[in-house]
């Protein structure tokens, strides 16, 4: 269907009602909306009826402080539920020098580096590895233990083949 006057002025009309282009294509009929869209751009009506909102504050409330993470003032709150294994805190240290540099780093040392790579006291640990590319204690930090997060049942799985299938 084509874009006769009586259509354009129907279009001019509802647009400046303020319904949307959808709403216009529906009720003209054998248009799309993207069609709509498309006439009221070349034929410049820009302006429409805003819906009124209320106007927004210039400034927001300030909050009172925090109170300090030890503080005596602020309630302590039970746990729910104790936790039902430890949390196992990795030990920080400062590392001493390695003894391996990048010229003298062998297969079977560790690769851990040591400092700022960027000066010249850069190392690596150089100790004898285990498994990996690290010795015991830095593969400890380097190869967390995955953790216990939501299992995966056959009802999750079902559900995710479903958007394949």
């Amino acid at each position: 269907m084509g874009w006769t006057d009586e259509r354009v002025a129907l279009l001019k009309k509802l647009w400046l009602e303020g319904l949307s282009a959808s709403q216009i294509a529906k009720q003209l009929g054998g248009v799309t909306r993207n069609a709509v869209i498309g006439k009221v751009h070349r034929l410049g009506l820009s302006g429409r009826a805003t819906p009124s909102s209320p106007p927004r504050p210039a400034f927001k409330t300030p909050r009172p402080p925090r109170p300090a993470a030890g503080s005596s003032l602020a309630p302590r709150r039970a746990l729910a539920h104790a936790p039902t294994a430890p949390q196992l805190q990795p030990a920080y240290y400062v590392e001493e020098p390695g003894s391996a540099t990048v010229l003298t780093l062998g297969a079977h040392m560790c690769k851990w580096p040591i400092g700022d790579p960027a000066s010249d006291s850069f190392t690596f640990c150089g100790r004898r590895i285990g498994e990996g590319s690290y010795c015991t204690e830095h593969a400890r930090l380097a190869y967390q233990p995955q953790q216990k997060g939501k299992r995966t049942t056959a009802a999750d799985l079902a559900r995710s083949l479903r958007r394949y299938i």
